[in-house]
């Protein structure tokens, strides 16, 4: 079994070529499929961080462009293996999984999509981008916290856009004491001391593996628990 910190293969190298591919599923979902809600979310990340990179607002360019993009690859790693009919990763298999359900709402699908990314994704592409550039993720603060900046920002316009107006009270009572059982910035929180753990672990594949596993089942529990179908 290869190790879970292996960088998955043949990842695009430029920030250009993930929006690119991201505008492409955009183009083809049907707007309703719970991984398009969230593929349009994370799009707007991304193409945001590729303005801030032009408009040299990340202190290290580089770093921060090969953190976004090890990170946006892990996303498209697991639309690929869905598309393949392979096992995506347990942090993403409720989203493939519910991503029709018609009791799901949008703003389940978007911050499950999110659970997944930031909870486990994030983690594995801070190791991933150390290996690249030879560097420790304490290198990677700045740039692990104004993408994370970008996130939470996001996560609240979000939560305005798609939370169920006024004439739906019904359906946002229980919606938002689903959604209030999940914060982002602990969940960025817990990804930071993921990866620095899983850095520590670097020469110790099997306990990394194990470590990775359990976190991404834990992720996953969450994810599901996010997509609880609620009542029309």
């Amino acid at each position: 079994m290869a190790s879970p910190l292996a960088r998955p293969a043949a990842p695009p190298t430029l920030v250009d070529a993930v929006v690119a591919r991201m505008r492409a599923l955009d183009a083809v979902l049907p707007a309703r499929d719970g991984v398009a809600v969230f593929n349009r979310v994370y799009l707007t990340v991304t193409e945001e961080v590729g303005r801030r990179l032009t408009a040299g607002a990340f202190p290290d360019p580089r770093a921060a462009s090969t953190l976004d993009v090890r990170f946006a690859e892990r996303y498209l790693a697991a639309v690929d293996a869905a598309d393949g009919d392979r096992r995506p990763p347990a942090c993403w298999r409720p989203l493939f999984q519910l991503r029709r359900h018609p009791g799901v709402r949008p703003l389940q699908f978007a911050l499950s999509g999110v659970n997944a990314h930031i909870g486990h994704d994030l983690a594995l592409a801070v190791v991933d981008t150390c290996r690249a550039l030879g560097c420790e993720p304490a290198d990677l603060e700045d740039e692990f916290d104004r993408v994370g900046e970008l996130l939470v920002a996001l996560e609240e316009r979000v939560r305005e856009e798609l939370m169920p107006g006024p004439d739906l009270l019904q359906l946002a009572d229980p919606l938002t004491h689903l959604l209030g059982s999940w914060s982002l910035e602990r969940a960025r929180d817990a990804a930071w001391a993921a990866a620095r753990a899983l850095w520590a672990l670097r020469h110790c594949a099997q306990i990394a593996e194990e470590f990775t596993e359990r976190l991404d089942a834990a992720v996953g529990f969450a994810g599901r628990m996010l997509l609880t179908p609620l009542p029309h």
